[in-house]
């Protein structure tokens, strides 16, 4: 799912950085910040909670910076959700869409909605240049 949105924000000329990891620091240095999170027992993922955490405690600013999810599932899907909430409420970040969701794993629908994603996240991008 990333690299179809990356492929899809790329196709706008936007500069894309797939990452598996970064520091709390490091999400300040993006203008865009895009989060994948598969749901696994109804619970964001203890890194991606451990990053948000960090990045309230050190006081990261994220305010206005352009905000997405996306993840897999097998049953219920909140972790996007929660992300997104996260990004929204706790930093107001400017979260484009609602979470992207697949479950299980991405069918060609899903993958193209995915580069619909990094599409949409280029024009905001352009847009607040």
């Amino acid at each position: 799912m990333a690299h179809a949105i990356a492929e899809g924000a790329k196709n706008f000329g936007v500069e894309v950085e797939l990452s598996y990891h970064v520091d709390a620091e490091d999400l300040s240095m993006f203008d865009a910040v895009l989060v994948g999170a598969p749901t696994y027992n109804h619970e964001i993922p203890i890194d991606m909670e451990r990053l948000f955490e960090d990045a309230a405690v050190k006081g990261i600013n994220l305010k206005g910076k352009v905000g997405g999810t996306f993840g897999s599932y097998g049953w219920s899907g909140e972790a996007p959700r929660f992300v997104l909430e996260i990004m929204k409420n706790k930093f107001e970040m400017r979260v484009v869409g609602e979470p992207l969701l697949a479950k299980y794993a991405p069918d060609q629908k899903t993958l193209d909605m995915c580069r619909e994603l990094g599409r949409r996240v280029s024009e905001t991008l352009i847009q607040q240049a």
